[in-house]
């Protein structure tokens, strides 16, 4: 196995040169659509949307696995901690600010991968990926988007790339050329879609992909007019029809016949890991991990970070909240970079998640929601927020920096025993 960190021979122009800083950008949000003054926290732009988004696709980005156990787990576990606060401490100069794979950026979270973006949004993937370059934060691209990720890149100086890849040599090959001709610095492999899930929750609400041009989905369409009007046939007017891009041959967005070819995930192995790792020269991140011995496994094949997930429980359900998970994960890390995603919502759950030993957090359907909502405005919206929550977090806490967030300022609120690892 190989454990050498490779460098990129070549590097993408960084945040700091192409975006303007936060504050210029927030200054912009003054003139920030009307419908973004009720969204509060991120939560609010899940129960928004709804009145958005057609129903199979409501569904779709806010629906889990079988009986969406996990995903309820995600959000409960947080409940399970409490903050032990220090008083008198002069947090005035308190900071956001957060090194990643050697590139800082302005929060310690980003967008994680979602792969319907551009079906909730006009140009979504574009979108998300605009919005986080001007923040200063990480957008990872999922390999099921509908955007050729050439351009991603151009537009989104911190984006990142997510695979779902078969376990055979030559796709993975491909693909992982086509990143690094794109100059992606971080390249994340998705590996708990072994196969695909039981979302019955799709199968409930008409949703495919692609999607197929039903009586259904016109009438839901009809129902949700500023989507039809706004989204889908802006996008066929101005782009034409939208193709699945980064993953497999191409398929377009809405086909009676057409299908998506996943190839045989079932077949990816650690020694395919090992593989993209002597292929890239830039950062390669795991993502999906929940038992540590996997931890120590991607750190042996060369993997620079993890990001223990449960894909936000929409593929095992049942499977351990990444919360849980966390600490053990931490432990086994040595030198490697630890992220998660799957129910981050709140400012006071990235701050116990960087207790916990995480490095930094990623967060999924709000933005999304605020994409399909607002746009570029939506997103940045949604990134103040939850800044705004950290910030003042801290001070409350007692802290000036994110680093003296430690596990001795939490305690268990309902018996969380993984506090003990």
């Amino acid at each position: 196995m190989t454990t050498g960190k490779q460098e990129l021979t070549r590097s993408a122009p960084s945040p700091e040169q192409l975006a303007p800083s936060f504050a210029q950008t927030a200054a912009r949000l003054q003139t920030r659509p009307r419908v973004l003054r009720r969204m509060l926290a991120l939560d609010d732009f899940e129960t928004t949307a709804r009145r958005y988004l057609p129903r199979p696709i409501y569904g779709y980005i806010t629906g889990g696995a079988e009986t969406n156990a996990s995903r309820r787990a995600n959000r409960e576990v947080w409940d399970e901690l409490a903050f032990v606060p220090r008083m008198l401490v002069d947090t005035s100069a308190r900071t956001q600010k957060t090194t990643l794979f050697g590139r800082t950026y302005d929060a310690p979270f980003g967008i994680a991968p979602m792969g319907g973006t551009a079906m909730a949004a006009y140009q979504g993937d574009l979108v998300l990926a605009r919005g986080a370059a001007a923040a200063n934060v990480p957008m990872i691209l999922s390999g099921a988007s509908l955007t050729p990720l050439e351009r991603v890149r151009e537009e989104g100086a911190t984006a990142w790339f997510q695979a779902y890849l078969p376990g055979e040599d030559r796709p993975i090959t491909e693909l992982v050329e086509r990143v690094a001709r794109a100059q992606y610095e971080t390249l994340v492999l998705t590996v708990d879609v072994q196969v695909a899930a039981n979302r019955e929750n799709n199968v409930r609400s008409g949703f495919d992909t692609p999607l197929r041009p039903t009586l259904r989905l016109a009438w839901d369409s009809i129902l949700r007019p500023r989507w039809l009007l706004g989204m889908l046939l802006r996008t066929l007017l101005l782009q034409g029809m939208p193709h699945f891009e980064n993953m497999g041959p191409r398929v377009p967005l809405i086909s009676r016949t057409g299908e998506r070819e996943r190839g045989r995930r079932d077949r990816l192995s650690w020694k395919h890991l090992e593989l993209m790792r002597r292929l890239f020269k830039g950062r390669l991140v795991v993502k999906g991990i929940l038992d540590r011995n996997d931890a120590r496994l991607a750190r042996e094949c060369g993997a620079d970070g993890v990001i223990v997930s449960n894909h936000g429980g929409r593929q095992l359900d049942g499977a351990l909240a990444p919360l849980r998970a966390l600490p053990g994960i931490a432990t086994e890390a040595r030198g490697m970079t630890v992220m998660m995603d799957s129910g981050v919502r709140r400012g006071t759950d990235v701050l116990k998640a960087l207790a916990l030993g995480a490095q930094f957090v990623f967060v999924g359907r709000p933005f999304i929601c605020a994409a399909a909502i607002a746009g570029v405005p939506g997103v940045l919206h949604g990134i103040k927020l939850l800044r705004e929550e950290i910030d003042r977090d801290m001070a409350l806490i007692g802290i000036t920096t994110l680093a003296e967030m430690r596990r001795e300022l939490l305690t268990s609120a309902k018996g969380a025993d993984f506090l003990s690892h």
